[in-house]
Formats: C-alpha cells, sequence, structure tokens
C-alpha cells in the first residue's frame, strides 16, 4: 500500500508531467482552451497509460530489449485505436474538439517514457498505480490550464458562466498564446510552493536535535558541550544544564560531567 501510494504521490505531485517535468506539451498547449477539454485528454491519456503500463509490465520478460520501442509503440497504438473509437462512438462532441491530438497520444513522450523507465522494470500492480499516479497528475495539470483559459478567456467553466456581467473576457487567453501565460504562471506557482516547502523542511531537519556520535571534529551541532575541549569539567557541566534544559539526555550528560569532576 505504501508503494502504490508513493508512486500515485510521484506522478501526482513530486514528478507531475506538466508542471515538473514538462512533458507532453504538445497536447498540454493545443487541446486546453476549455476545461472540458482538458479533462477529456487527461482521462483519455490516463487510461491510455494505465493499460499500456499492465500490458508492458506483463510482456516485460517476453520482449526482447533490441526491439522493445516498436513493440511499445504497437502496444500503445493499439490502446489508443481502441479509446479513439470509443470516443468517436459514446463522446462525439469531445472527440471533434481533440481532433488529432488523439491518434497522437502514440508518440506522447510520458506514456514512452513511463513504459521505458518504469514498465518494463517492474511488477504489475507498481506499474499500474505509477501508470494512474502519472496521469492524474497529467489529468490535474490540463484541467487546470483550460479552466484559467476558459475563465479569463469566456468568462465560463465547463460551459457554465460564473464571472459577473461587467467583466470583459479576455480572447487571448483562448487563443494559441493563451496557453502559455496560463502555463507559465500555474508553473511558478508550483515552484513557488515547492521552494516555501523545501525551506521549512530544511529549517525543521536544522532545528531537530541529533545524538552525538562522537565525532567532534565532523559535529554540527553548535551548542553540544563536548564541543568546549578546554574548558573545565565544572564549565562543562553548567554549560550542560544551561544547553540541554532538563531532559532525560541533559541529567545523563551532567551525570557524566560530575564524575570527571569527581576523578580530577
Amino acid at each position: 500500500m505504501n508503494k502504490a501510494l508513493e508512486r500515485l504521490y510521484n506522478g501526482f505531485i513530486k514528478e507531475n508531467p506538466t508542471f515538473v517535468l514538462t512533458l507532453g506539451m504538445c497536447p498540454t498547449l493545443a487541446v486546453t482552451t476549455s476545461a472540458m477539454n482538458g479533462l477529456g485528454m487527461g482521462l483519455t491519456t490516463t487510461a491510455v497509460l494505465v493499460l499500456s503500463n499492465i500490458f508492458i509490465s506483463l510482456l516485460r520478460k517476453v520482449i526482447p530489449d533490441s526491439v522493445r520501442i516498436p513493440a511499445f509503440i504497437v502496444i500503445i497504438a493499439s490502446f489508443v485505436t481502441v479509446v479513439e473509437l470509443l470516443l468517436e462512438g459514446y463522446l462525439p462532441s469531445l472527440y471533434s474538439s481533440l481532433g488529432i491530438y488523439i491518434p497522437l497520444i502514440v508518440v506522447n513522450c510520458i506514456i514512452l517514457g513511463r513504459a521505458e523507465a518504469y514498465a518494463y522494470k517492474n511488477p504489475v500492480i507498481p506499474s499500474f498505480f505509477d501508470g494512474l499516479g502519472m496521469g492524474l497528475g497529467f489529468t490535474f495539470a490540463l484541467t487546470c490550464i483550460g479552466s484559467f483559459r476558459e475563465i479569463l478567456g469566456a468568462g465560463e467553466i465547463f460551459g457554465y458562466h460564473i464571472m459577473p456581467e461587467s467583466f470583459t473576457p479576455v480572447s487571448i487567453f483562448i487563443m494559441a498564446p493563451g496557453a502559455f501565460f496560463v502555463l507559465a504562471m500555474l508553473t511558478a506557482i508550483q515552484n513557488k510552493i515547492r521552494k516555501i516547502a523545501s525551506t521549512k523542511s530544511k529549517k525543521v531537519s536544522a532545528d531537530k536535535p541529533k545524538g552525538c556520535n562522537s565525532d567532534c571534529s565532523s559535529c554540527g551541532e553548535g551548542g553540544c558541550a563536548h564541543r568546549f575541549y578546554d574548558a573545565s569539567a565544572k564549565d562543562k557541566k553548567e554549560l550542560a544544564k544551561e544547553l540541554m534544559g532538563t531532559n532525560e539526555e541533559a541529567d545523563m550528560e551532567i551525570e557524566d560531567l560530575d564524575k570527571e569532576e569527581t576523578n580530577e
């Protein structure tokens, strides 16, 4: 279960295909003129990604290493054809909106990349969750971009008008340049959030007390009484009381210093 959650977190947050790895930019920039288009392309890619990961993982010991890339493309193309026919039959409006970008899923670098980097080297269950995590991360990114573009460019989201009547849509956001503007903005926001989280993590790590490893020459604990080599035992004891308080570790330290003072 921990492995599955790790793969989901990895694809959704840590290695988001769009915001972190900047993969699959062609459909990201081309089809996200609305939230529905972004959601549809994301879920379509997720379905192909999950199915191809499972199938490639099942055949990883059968597919010769020398022809693995052509084999991957044949497997992915088969699932893309199935998904394309289903969309054409049951969701014709979405099929028309996505157009040529549905068959181009075959050469989407996210799918080929996960097949090569993970599914071909790992068992079925982890490969399934890896594909699911990456696919959901891609879907989330495309839906966010499509939502912002639709709100700013048309005052709507998923076809529902949400902006006040006084709002004047900025039509450039539903045109090609708008995709670059929104992608850059959302990527910058995520990078800022990640930077803040990383800074807090480093600060907590630095503030967390560590146990003494008796290697004072490479010790990073500036408040350790053992670092004051020239001080007398009495001074060390007072310093230990001041720096470490009255916890159990401090009491043990002070007791050792008392024994040292007695021996002197």
